[in-house]
């Protein structure tokens, strides 16, 4: 088991004593926090997206990622299992692959060849046995000694996580009837097929963006797309839906025709109440594709996966820290091979509502700079989480924070705070 230090904030700083309700902007600012997090949430007992399954159909395939800083590589070995370890020779740190993705035999490190398996184990050092008599290393020296750190692996319908942690429970566990369920919703009876990746940049820290996806309260303020079009609104039918240890939610809506006849929006003097209107309307021209009705859902599990199903656009987001005001955020797009033509015309197209210049998600990816640069000088400041009460539980109202309520409820249990 992994040792995991409590965390020892800069200058005497603490957690506020109003817990969940205020959130203190040095948590987004000091490297110390920075650095714990890589131990107690990345290496930790957490589940960390991967890949999805169908990324690596053959064996032999692999491609690299990444859990918080850490390095790793997912691969398929002959018998049709993933593995996943550390991109790391465990005899000088270099990183083992400095490909994507490709197929391969066998990974051997540029820097001074050391052979690995498609399982992580070591399987050769070059002139291990030295020349002529002279050198190479020890009798000693036992190859299934060394290698790098392997990951435990586990699938939620073909979304694969990885932990390193010894201690993590099983994946079904972790996350909860409810949200396994969510999952199955969208992904399950199947088969995904990527449409496209691409890599957004932000300029904040990784927990101001995750904040934003828990966020339903700002959706339909911050998003003039989201209201104009009717997709979005807290007036809606929907809910939130938080499991037990607070970090992971669901937040979900369906167009109810007769909420829209209210007068709520126009009352608020918003910048997403307005007048708009589509050159080309059949962008939101979708199909019927779940037998709830919902035309929104978007999915979150702690600390960095989210899965999105925003009308027929279905992607997964996958947050990776860059440092304490720099993030990546991956998008993978998703359609399936059960598809008609048709269909995928339509997530192709609405493939436009989501990413760096995506009609909705447009907004999010500065709205977090934005923070970020907003509390420059105010580490000792605080946020301010009331809105729909003081508790992180599901609710049947989405004009909440408890969903990110629930997010610090689960980062501080990680951290120690």
């Amino acid at each position: 088991m992994l040792d995991r230090p409590q965390l020892e904030p800069a200058a005497a700083r603490s957690w506020p004593e109003q817990g969940v309700t205020r959130v203190p902007y040095w948590i987004f600012q000091d490297q110390d926090v920075y650095a714990a997090e890589q131990i107690r949430i990345f290496q930790g007992p957490c589940w960390s997206y991967l890949c999805l399954a169908t990324e690596l159909p053959k064996p032999g395939d692999f491609l690299t990622t990444f859990v918080g800083d850490t390095p790793v590589i997912v691969a398929r070995d002959a018998d049709d299992e993933l593995y996943a370890f550390e991109n790391r020779c465990a005899h000088r740190g270099a990183l083992i692959s400095l490909e994507r993705r490709g197929n391969v035999k066998d990974f051997t490190c540029v820097y001074h060849a050391w052979t690995y398996d498609r399982q992580g184990n070591l399987t050769g050092v070059a002139f291990k046995d030295g020349i002529k008599g002279k050198g190479g290393m020890p009798p000693s020296f036992c190859m299934a000694d060394h290698g790098p750190r392997k990951l435990r692996v586990a699938e939620a319908y073909g979304a694969v996580f990885g932990s390193l942690a010894e201690d993590v429970p099983p994946l079904e566990d972790y996350l909860g009837e409810a949200i396994y369920g969510r999952i199955e919703r969208v992904l399950a009876g199947r088969t995904p097929v990527v449409l496209g990746q691409y890599t957004q940049v932000l300029p904040n820290n990784w927990k101001l963006y995750v904040e934003n996806v828990k966020d339903s309260y700002h959706a339909s303020i911050l998003h003039l797309f989201f209201t104009t079009f009717e997709l979005n609104r807290l007036s809606q039918t929907g809910a939130i839906i938080l499991d037990t240890s607070g970090g992971h939610h669901v937040s979900y809506s369906a167009i109810d025709r007769n909420a829209e006849k209210g007068t709520e929006y126009a009352k608020q003097n918003l910048r997403s109440e307005s007048e708009y209107r589509l050159a080309d309307p059949s962008l939101l021209q979708g199909f019927k594709e779940f037998d709830d009705d919902c035309t929104m859902q978007i999915l979150s599990v702690f600390p960095t996966f989210v899965l999105q199903q925003i009308q027929n656009s279905i992607a997964i987001r996958q947050v990776l820290p860059r440092g304490t005001r720099r993030t990546e955020l991956n998008w993978t797009l998703i359609g399936f091979a059960e598809d008609t033509p048709e269909q995928r015309l339509v997530r192709l197209k609405q493939a436009n509502l989501v990413g760096p210049a995506g009609y909705i998600s447009m907004e999010d990816g500065c709205v977090g700079g934005f923070v970020q640069r907003g509390i420059a000088g105010a580490a000792d400041e605080r946020a301010v989480l009331e809105m729909g009460g003081s508790g992180a539980e599901s609710s049947e109202t989405r004009t909440t924070e408890a969903s990110v309520r629930g997010f610090w409820k689960a980062y501080r249990a990680n951290m120690g705070l």
